[in-house]
């Protein structure tokens, strides 16, 4: 039996007293938070059960170890016999990787094999390990005789390499609570690999860091997903404590003049700037490059029901040929689903950047996933294999993507009775996940919402009537059902009572039909779709179809000209050039029709629209799955390089409809003006009345 140095305590703890304990109590005697007490108490019920003994917890009143005297007895005798740290190979071998990347100098075998207790041999082996290890990240052990041994590469690999220890180890949001709740000077004397990273960071400076990082994410024009969050305040806090060290880093000149003009970038540069007064330190400009990857790596877009860029268009049309590999080999056709689409488009894109950028993806759930979704995780691993063969996915992503398709096939489409609100902090995936199984084992309620740790509203949760959390929520001010993603029977019991009790009490239900615009601030939403109301009617009286004549002229020319000469733009050459530059970056022909879609912001563009170009001429272009392909019109969507949320929204929803909707690309490649602007005005109908009107069941 193995017991971590934590998991021993608690038992001894509770062994020691007949009375019972809160969980607060443990928690205070340990010196951690109440949630981490839960879990390990529930990893230690398995223990119990071998001595027929179990925990009786009592609400209000705490948790004692209840059965046999005897039995109590021989458990902590066995406690007792477990002198030292019993570390397992894995958390052996990453004290050991955190110390090598620690220390700025060569470390001697003796010293590591003293420090862990065990032989210079094992510490050998442990090396070995550690070698095959750090090659994934670019890094060299480097071992000889009368020298020692240290990790030599790149710092931004140094990082890298702690980032991943902390995910392994450690609940992202565990750690920033933890740090919070122990001094740095406590966590260094750590036994267990947890105590050590916790160790990495000062909590004085974690809270500074999080601040920072909560007034820029106010002027970023997306929310950052919950685990996004964390990660970037993780990446910043061991980034201060090494550049304190003297640790620097290096940035590629090429890829950041490629950034610099992002609103990422500039964001980034305000936090480097605010971080170098608060710490008194200089910060080097190179950190700009890799804060600007973390948010633009970290884009969520979870009510999005469109899609944004020509970048997200062309994973648009990977995602949709996932899709459609995976529903024949499943037999299912999932093609019509758009939402799904829409979903796994906006997940995969940070998702592919990330993999793009060889930065981290940590999924604690894999084992989990490959263990209860195998066959389905093996499916979509070949098909991915096939949409993606010039990328290596690794596993942790493709049970991110099992998550997608396993919460889509599992939708049910019974009538709903009970508001459920879905309070998950793992990411969209997973939210979605556990809501299709909340759904499936419960047909009568409808999930409402899956809400962010980091945005509850008190008000706004009075409008549920069941809340489902899979994070501990201490400060709530009412109950809620606590489980894990995974949904376990006794866990499905649970929230069946919950939802018993909220079906006897009752709740008014609401019309069916409800106005957004009446809810919340109706000033703030009267102004949101009066924006919005000005860029569509902008856009539909702008449209028009070109026919460009033959004149030996490259087509592009031949479209600023026409651009300019109709007053869109102020200038055809900067636009032009702007357009050459794109097309340079990569396909833009639409697969399966004769389209390619222009899509750019500029400041000589005088405001948002759509325009379209029947060309003189087939010419051939390289289409966004990477073949060359004819076409006979170009789409353009132009919008200046400053402008507002609404104006994007309505730009993105035209380009999401290019890979939702066969018909309206159909449309586009052979109708007129007239058909096109009508079915246009259609379309913004239907967007206004899914952006401020929903419909509730009635009662």
């Amino acid at each position: 039996m193995y017991l971590t140095s934590r998991e021993r305590n608690i038992l001894t703890f509770l062994l020691a007293s007949e009375e019972e304990k809160t969980v607060k109590q443990v928690a205070d005697k340990l010196n951690v938070s109440t949630r981490t007490i839960h879990r390990e108490l529930k990893r230690l019920e398995d223990v119990l059960a071998v001595y027929q003994l179990t925990f009786h917890k009592k609400s209000g009143s705490g948790v004692t170890i209840y059965g046999d005297v005897q039995k109590k007895q021989q458990l902590k005798d066995k406690v007792a016999q477990m002198d030292g740290v019993e570390l397992s190979k894995e958390e052996r071998q990453s004290i050991l990787l955190n110390t090598l990347i620690q220390v700025r100098e060569p470390i001697k075998l003796f010293t590591l094999s003293s420090e862990l207790n065990v032989t210079i041999a094992t510490i050998s082996q442990d090396l070995d390990d550690i070698e095959e290890r750090i090659r994934a990240f670019d890094l060299n052990l480097v071992r000889k005789k009368g020298y020692g041994v240290e990790i030599q590469g790149s710092e931004v690999k140094k990082r890298a390499i702690l980032s991943n220890l902390i995910s392994r180890h450690i609940d992202l949001f565990e750690f920033i609570e933890k740090i919070k709740t122990k001094n740095k000077e406590e966590t260094a004397k750590g036994e267990t690999i947890s105590d050590r990273l916790l160790g990495l960071v000062d909590p004085k400076k974690l809270e500074i860091i999080e601040e920072q990082v909560q007034g820029i994410g106010r002027a970023l024009p997306y929310h950052l997903a919950d685990s996004a969050y964390v990660g970037l305040v993780v990446h910043l806090a061991l980034a201060i404590e090494r550049l304190q060290k003297g640790d620097t880093i290096h940035f590629d000149e090429v890829y950041k003049q490629e950034i610099q003009g992002k609103q990422e970038y500039q964001i980034a540069a305000k936090l480097i700037e605010r971080l170098s007064a608060a710490f008194s330190i200089e910060i080097p400009e190179d950190e700009i490059g890799y804060i600007t990857m973390h948010l633009m790596g970290a884009k969520l877009r979870e009510n999005q029901s469109y899609l944004l860029e020509e970048t997200s268009l062309d994973l648009a049309h990977r995602a949709k040929e996932l899709i459609r590999k995976v529903g024949e080999q499943l037999h299912i056709d999932l093609s019509g689903n758009n939402r799904f689409l829409n979903d796994l488009t906006t997940h995969l894109k940070p998702a592919i950047y990330r993999i793009k950028q060889q930065m981290n993806i940590h999924n604690p759930m894999l084992a989990e996933i490959k263990r209860d979704y195998l066959e389905l995780f093996e499916v979509i691993e070949e098909c991915v294999i096939s949409v993606f063969p010039d990328l290596k996915i690794p596993d942790e992503e493709i049970a991110y993507i099992v998550l997608h398709f396993a919460a889509t096939l599992l939708q049910t489409e019974h009538h709903k009775d009970v508001r459920v609100l879905v309070i998950c902090s793992t990411g969209i995936g997973t939210s979605k996940m556990l809501a299709s199984k909340l759904e499936r084992k419960f047909p009568e309620i409808e999930i409402a919402k899956h809400q962010s740790i980091f945005d509850l509203n008190q008000a706004e949760l009075l409008e549920y009537d069941v809340i489902v959390s899979t994070v501990l929520l201490e400060d709530l001010g009412q109950s809620y059902v606590h489980i894990s993603p995974m949904l376990t029977d006794n866990e499905a019991a649970k929230v069946k009572t919950a939802l018993r009790k909220a079906a006897l009490t009752g709740r008014p239900k609401p019309s069916v039909k409800t106005n957004k615009i009446m809810e919340g601030d109706f000033l703030v939403n009267l102004q949101e779709m009066h924006r919005y109301s000005d860029v569509i009617l902008r856009v539909l009286n702008q449209f028009k179809l070109f026919h460009l004549k033959d004149n030996n002229t490259a087509f592009l020319e031949l479209i600023c000209n026409q651009l300019q000469h109709y007053g869109i733009i102020e200038d055809k050459h900067i636009l032009h050039e702007k357009l050459i530059r794109r097309e340079e970056q990569g396909g833009l022909g639409i697969p399966g029709s004769q389209l390619a879609l222009f899509h750019t912001r500029s400041d000589t563009v005088n405001g948002p629209g759509f325009f379209i170009f029947q060309l003189p001429n087939k010419t051939e272009l390289l289409g966004m799955d990477g073949v060359k392909m004819e076409v006979s019109r170009i789409l353009m969507m132009l919008a200046p390089t400053s402008t507002h949320k609404e104006a994007l929204d309505i730009l993105s929803y035209l380009s999401g409809l290019i890979v939702q909707d066969d018909h309206y690309v159909q449309l586009l490649q052979e109708a007129e003006e007239k058909e096109i602007s009508q079915f246009l005005t259609n379309q913004f109908q239907l967007f206004i009345q899914e952006k401020f009107y929903h419909v509730e069941n009635g009662p």
